[in-house]
């Protein structure tokens, strides 16, 4: 057991941290957001790797792995935790909730500021396979806006790739090229979509090509209404600390290149996988 000064387990020494957690590298997004709104936070960010992605696994696999992650964070006394992906916050989180013992942030689409900065009234809301094909996010529309058919549901995963494969860093010229062939496809299909969310943590990421692609369209991230949302920090020095699981695909190493070429410096630490869908 650790002392209420902090968590020692594995020497991290967080003063009630945040506990900040997704798949990919797509929610170190959030973890600065939050980092440069709350400079004084503690922040344990863990990077599932050996879980990755989220978002092709269906309800009972992602319900399996956010109750062992949520399990895992819970032993380093976080004093609230995000579900920094979108995917399981729709499909999972309802059922996670009343088991977790701290407060339990999900990223969702902000569909009503959406619709209330959109012009034509038509949006969109980008995201995983998962999660645009789910029975949960098309009921959790038709209980956020009045009009379920202004809310286009748009399946964005390659885009999601060329973050995690790393393609918009080292090759952004072919990145821009496949951001400006998608929205085309969008807005030949919805022509009068002008709003669209960021409904993946990855497409933070790409959001310099979206707009560049179509500089009429507003491109909404929802880890904002997140950030904004959390309790100032009681205590803590503003340390992150990044613990990290790998498979064999997505590894370590990898990662840290990752992180590299984004030009984030963390305190990384490898620890063993808690869960293995088949």
């Amino acid at each position: 057991m650790s002392s209420s000064n902090g968590s020692p387990l594995n020497g991290l020494s967080l003063s009630k941290p945040l506990a900040v957690f997704d798949a990919g590298i797509g929610s170190y997004a959030i973890v600065d957001l939050i980092r440069r709104r709350q400079p004084r936070r503690d922040i344990l960010y863990f990077a599932d790797r050996a879980s990755f992605p989220y978002g092709g696994k269906d309800r009972a696999a992602l319900l399996a792995i956010i109750r062992a992650t949520i399990r895992f964070l819970l032993d380093h006394e976080p004093e609230a935790i995000v579900l920094a992906s979108n995917a399981p916050s729709i499909m999972v989180l309802d059922d996670v909730k009343g088991s977790c013992s701290v407060p339990i942030y999900g990223v969702a689409p902000p569909l009503e500021e959406a619709l209330a900065r959109s012009r034509s009234g038509m949006v969109g809301t980008m995201g995983v396979r998962s999660l645009i094909e789910s029975v949960e996010l098309p009921g959790f529309v038709r209980d956020r806006v009045p009009d379920p058919e202004h809310v286009a549901l748009i399946e964005a995963s390659d885009m999601v790739d060329l973050v995690e494969s790393g393609a918009f860093l080292s090759d952004p010229e072919r990145t821009q090229k496949a951001v400006t062939a998608f929205t085309a496809a969008i807005a030949t299909r919805w022509p009068a979509i002008d709003v669209l969310t960021l409904s993946s943590t990855h497409l933070p990421w790409l959001r310099s090509f979206f707009e560049q692609a179509r500089p009429d369209w507003l491109f909404l991230d929802p880890a904002e209404a997140v950030a904004a949302a959390l309790p100032l920090p009681r205590s803590g020095t503003g340390r992150t600390v990044a613990l990290v699981t790998e498979s064999r695909t997505y590894t370590v190493a990898g990662f840290r290149k990752m992180l590299d070429k984004l030009g984030v410096t963390l305190d990384l630490r490898v620890v063993d996988p808690l869960v293995r869908p088949s």
